[in-house]
């Protein structure tokens, strides 16, 4: 019996990879409209992205009726993966080039893709993890043969192997704040290398009803310093986004602010209920920051909402005096217009946020297969989409 005809696939980095060459390339999705709906694949432009059901497009035997170019490559996506492989030798059969996506969605919402950024003075490398299909960043900073980590997702080996890359040893872990759209991954990796995982202590509580959680960290607190070879990590309380949120400042060079401060917004204070009080804490840490920090200070953030917020070098992040203009919130200098702008754009998010946020203080426990239901999509974290 003769085997079936292996269908070519296209892994998730090279997909990362062939979009930001430029090469020519469209999307064609086969899951459900639900299912695309909840979280899709946006790296390319609207007009190349295509959705159509599989076992639709198993029934057409000509390339009439499938709204693809036949002159531009296909990606074509599913769940995990498998269905994908089916529609890809079909679309071959009817004159296409097209070639599974590995993995399917499951994978490409995991994919972290490293790049460096100027690392300054004090450290000898500093690399941002991109996590493309949720517009997720985290960071390892390395200086003298010590790394330390921040925002690392629940699979966090390429911010290992960022490190081991350097010859450098990770003396800690840590969040910038309890992340509501992902399952962090720092408590258990802190846990596997046995070094100090650091969260501030008001985060470490649920904010909807006041639980404690049971997650084991070291606490931080305003103005203390953390070291990391010869650099120096200065925590700054950011409050507004969380009751615990941090900014990590590096030697007054570079800051890691979580969700505190975005390229093009800023965090939303309306994930736990308390918008009035928690929006003013965010008023009050934008005053101080304003007050506080360079024009030349280069932040760097924990996500981002679209393409256009990215650099030349496809990083994502910016000088502190050039984010106002295009960072509308942050331009805004009286209170009562910025909380009308808040509240404008405060409202519904993700149920799933809740249950996120009970797992990473320890409350509730997920799998793979839940947490891949849990982190389905782009991440809602900023007011205005970003």
């Amino acid at each position: 019996m003769p085997r079936p005809p292996h269908a070519p696939e296209i892994a998730p980095d090279e997909l990362v990879r062939a979009v930001e060459r430029g090469d020519a390339l469209q999307v064609l999705d086969v899951r459900a409209p639900a299912r695309v709906a909840a979280g899709r694949i946006d790296l390319v432009p609207p007009a190349r992205f295509h959705n159509i059901v599989g076992s639709r497009l198993l029934t057409l035997r000509s390339p009439d009726g499938i709204e693809l170019d036949r002159s531009v490559p296909v990606a074509v996506v599913c769940g995990h993966g498998n269905s994908s492989r089916q529609a890809t030798l079909h679309l071959n059969q009817l004159g296409y080039t097209a070639r599974s996506l590995r993995g399917g969605m499951a994978a490409w919402m995991l994919l972290t893709t490293p790049r460096e950024l100027p690392p300054g003075p004090a450290l000898d490398r500093l690399v941002q993890l991109d996590r493309v299909g949720t517009g997720a960043l985290g960071y390892v900073l390395v200086s003298d043969g010590e790394a330390f980590i921040i925002d690392p997702p629940r699979r966090p080996d390429t911010f290992v192997e960022a490190a081991q890359a350097a010859g450098a040893r990770v003396v800690g872990v840590a969040d910038t704040h309890c992340h509501a759209d992902y399952i962090s991954g720092g408590p258990a990796l802190a846990q596997r290398l046995a070094v100090p995982y650091y969260l501030h202590p008001a985060d470490a509580v649920y904010p909807y009803d006041g639980t404690p959680g049971t997650v084991q960290f070291q606490p931080v607190e305003h103005g203390e310093a953390l070291r990391v070879g010869r650099a120096e990590l200065q925590v700054v309380h950011t409050p507004g986004h969380t009751a615990g949120s941090v900014t990590f400042v590096l030697d007054a060079q570079a800051a890691f602010t979580g969700d505190f401060v975005f390229v093009q917004s800023v965090g939303r204070p309306d994930l736990a209920g308390k918008t009035e009080e928690w929006l003013e804490d965010l008023w009050r840490s934008l005053e101080t920051a304003r007050r506080a920090w360079s024009a030349d200070l280069m932040v760097w953030p924990a996500h981002y909402g679209s393409e256009g917020e990215r650099r030349p070098d496809r990083s994502v992040g910016g000088r502190f005096g050039d984010l106002p203009a295009g960072n509308e919130p942050l331009a805004i200098g009286d209170f009562p217009r910025f909380r009308a702008w808040v509240l404008a754009r405060a409202g519904s998010f993700p149920d799933a946020y809740r249950t996120i946020k009970a797992i990473n203080i320890g409350l509730e426990a997920a799998d793979d297969l839940r947490a891949e239901e849990l982190e389905v999509g782009r991440n809602e974290c900023a007011l205005g989409g970003a």
